[in-house]
């Protein structure tokens, strides 16, 4: 008879990328729901859990081996703890015994560790070893828990190793963590297949996807950790350069736009009607959206420029164009306040033309919008200024040939593409629908590297330069001690005449505080605490008002009008007014806790005042001390320029690009590795190659683009707005 087992077990499938944490063996259910609550619910999702940082793991020694004068890595059972008050610092003292010996530990200042090590608990430290008396001691080691119930968790280590240190919770440690990913880490990676080619692999340097994670969660070195976290970032900055060059791509492909042929008999007439003459960026950004307006592709341009640099007349001058070829032009503003605003100052440049401007806002009577509605599409309108309202199906236009959209970062891909299909239906069945120039606008700086990066379905023109006679705005930052001084002169401009704002981060203390649903302060100078202060104090008499995002639209808008008619002396708001209305008798902008705003919001909010010829003050008042470091830098930022451009560089290095481009907002994956401000030359590769890529393949269509193609919109087709790819 044969002997062994005729019938052996089959071998277990490899455990698949999607499967859950909770169903693969070996996998506690208390583990994997303690990973569930990090956000990691599949094998896929473990894999992506990158380490944070790794540390070296020196050999385990015994204690009785242990020398002074090195560092040595002991794993051991605490016998006993205490707390030392006696001296300048208290400390918390430990002994560690193993069967050959006993190891004292001391920690400075650190008396709360009483209630993580105790007697019975097994860990691991990690430090300098010196003499003490008679025996060893190590002063302020690093430590871990060892779970001993765990196999592998406490090993020894005869060689020094390289530790991955993960985000980690007091439920699941990075211990347990490490331990989890390497029961399923030959099996997961044996299934990513990667999207890039060897040949592209070789050209760059990058090692095999599979590889990388590998370096990356069992790395044999610190240098396999630096290869990996490259090929990571890469990946991770290659697929958003592809998706915006894309987006880029289909826009320009998909639909054709009028041509707009500026001659120089237009340009003089056009620039004829500007109160003034245009500077040295205005003019050359005009020839840029000249250029544009010429191609039967539709324009898609960005307009950058700091608060007062005189956007919207370049804005204007390419509605103008429109009109001047006998075609539509429409802008639009994110809220009806804007909108009437461009509808003043534009009717007032065009005082005494031919062209036809007119305003369509959600205050008006359905009566009134039915009108407006009626000619602009029988095409007796020229210029149609409005908010979101412009997006709505009924909003049918004869011949709309150039769209403005002011203050980008309040509209995304999506909006822009609603009014891109504003344009003409096709004459024919074969041909492609026509589509406005696009001409968007922000008075929010953004370096112009990374405007590239995440706008980059967008050409970018800068004004840089502010029309002469403006005068700078003085900007002060003041301790909290002296308020009352600075509203005591804030008092005296008023007398002469002047109007102020005055700006609170809160609303109240008393429930969720803000318009941003910041967490309650009771320390707070919240605008009702402030409101209450000016109308018995420093601004009694006065005329005053509040202004904040509880209040009704209708409310609101009613009293910013008023404010803009000098019927109010001084506004008392929140950051409702980041984004407002010019009004020139606005001398004085004080910001209650300036620290705790973002810089981008201090610099918007400084530039409500300095509209006017007068000289104009922003106050910083700072919270009372301690400030936090980051709160101390902004305020020395805003101190330090009033250029726009600098304040977003700072804000940038600050907050991080995903907060500063509103990513988040957009819905855009979050980075888990790159990082904009310290891989530049990694971005400016991965912009290269996915724009070279792009024109090569412009739908990913080629051989062996499938995995890129699908992976690619994944991550970015949906808040992108990427079409159909098959």
């Amino acid at each position: 008879m044969p002997t062994g087992d005729a019938n052996p077990s089959p071998k277990p499938p490899p455990i698949a990328l999607t499967a859950a944490l909770s169903t693969v063996r070996g996998i506690r259910t208390d583990r994997a729901e303690g990973l569930a609550r990090l956000g990691i619910h599949t094998v896929a999702d473990l894999i992506r859990h990158l380490p944070m940082r790794y540390e070296r793991l020196e050999p385990l020694t015994p204690i009785g081996e242990l020398k002074p004068g090195v560092i040595g890595t002991v794993s051991a059972e605490i016998t006993a703890t205490r707390i030392v008050r006696a001296g300048k610092r208290p400390r918390f003292e430990a002994v560690l015994a193993d069967h050959t010996g006993r190891l004292d530990l001391v920690f400075f200042n650190a008396t709360y560790l009483q209630g993580k090590l105790f007697p019975g608990l097994h860990i691991r430290v990690q430090g300098d070893v010196r003499q003490r008396g008679p025996g060893l001691q190590m002063a302020n080691p690093k430590w871990w828990k060892a779970d001993i119930e765990d196999p592998g968790v406490v090993e020894t280590i005869a060689e020094a190793r390289i530790r991955p240190v993960y985000s980690a919770s007091e439920q699941v440690p990075s211990a347990a963590i490490e331990q989890t990913v390497a029961l399923i880490l030959t099996d997961a990676l044996a299934q990513i297949d990667d999207h890039l080619s060897p040949e592209y692999r070789a050209k760059r340097s990058l090692p095999e996807l599979r590889e990388a994670y590998r370096m990356a969660h069992a790395p044999a070195n610190m240098e396999e950790t630096k290869e990996a976290r490259r090929r990571l970032a890469f990946d991770e900055l290659l697929m958003l350069q592809l998706g915006v060059f894309l987006r880029r791509q289909q826009t320009r492909s998909a639909v054709r736009a009028p041509k707009l042929l500026v001659t120089p008999e237009i340009d003089a007439s056009i620039r004829a009607r500007f109160p003034f003459p245009l500077t040295g960026a205005q003019d050359r950004v005009v020839r840029e959206i000249a250029k544009d307006l010429r191609a039967d592709r539709p324009a898609n341009r960005l307009i950058q420029g700091d608060v007062g640099s005189g956007k919207t007349v370049v804005a204007l001058y390419a509605m103008l164009a429109a009109v001047a070829c006998d075609a539509q032009a429409a802008i639009m503003a994110p809220t009806e306040l804007l909108a009437e605003q461009h509808y003043l100052s534009i009717s007032r440049m065009l005082e005494g033309s031919k062209t036809r401007v007119e305003l369509l806002i959600g205050a008006m009577t359905e009566a009134d919008k039915l009108a407006v509605l009626a000619r602009l599409a029988a095409g007796t309108i020229d210029i149609l200024i409005g908010t979101h309202a412009l997006l709505t199906d009924r909003v049918r236009f004869a011949n709309l040939a150039v769209a403005v959209i002011d203050e980008q970062h309040r509209f995304g891909v999506h909006q822009r593409a609603a009014l891109r299909s504003k344009g003409e239906d096709p004459a024919s069945p074969d041909a492609k629908p026509a589509a406005p120039h696009i001409i968007v606008m922000t008075a929010t700086p953004i370096p112009r590297t990374l405007a590239l990066t995440l706008l980059g379905d967008l050409d970018v023109s800068i004004i840089d330069e502010l029309p002469p006679g403006r005068t700078p705005i003085i900007t002060r930052v003041v301790p909290a001690e002296r308020s009352a001084e600075v509203y005591t002169y804030a008092r005296k401009r008023i007398d002469a005449g002047e109007q102020v704002y005055v700006v609170t981060p809160a609303i109240d203390t008393g429930a969720s505080a803000t318009d941003d649903d910041q967490p309650r302060d009771t320390d707070l100078n919240d605008l009702r605490t402030v409101l209450a202060r000016l109308e018995q104090g420093e601004f009694a008499g006065c005329r005053i008002a509040a202004l904040h995002g509880r209040l009704k639209r209708a409310t609101r808008e009613a009293t910013m009008h008023r404010f803009r008619d000098a019927k109010i002396d001084a506004l008392i708001a929140t950051t409702v007014i980041e984004v407002g209305v010019d009004v020139s008798n606005a001398t004085v902008m004080i910001i209650e806790h300036a620290d705790r705003f973002g810089l981008a919001q201090l610099h918007q909010l400084r530039g409500r005042v300095g509209r006017g010829g007068k000289q104009s003050l922003c106050v910083l008042l700072a919270s009372p001390p301690p400030l936090t470091p980051e709160g101390e830098a902004r305020l020395a930022a805003m101190a330090a320029t009033g250029d726009g451009f600098e304040i977003a560089e700072k804000d940038l290095e600050l907050r991080g690009p995903g907060e500063v481009f509103g990513m988040r907002q957009a819905g855009a994956p979050p980075f888990r590795v790159a990082d904009l401000m310290r891989d530049r030359e990694l971005l400016a590769l991965a912009r290269r190659d996915a724009k070279k890529w792009i024109d090569d393949s412009p739908t990913l269509h080629a051989d062996g683009e499938d995995l890129l193609r699908k992976r690619l919109l994944k991550l970015h087709g949906q808040w992108l707005g990427l079409g159909d790819m098959g």
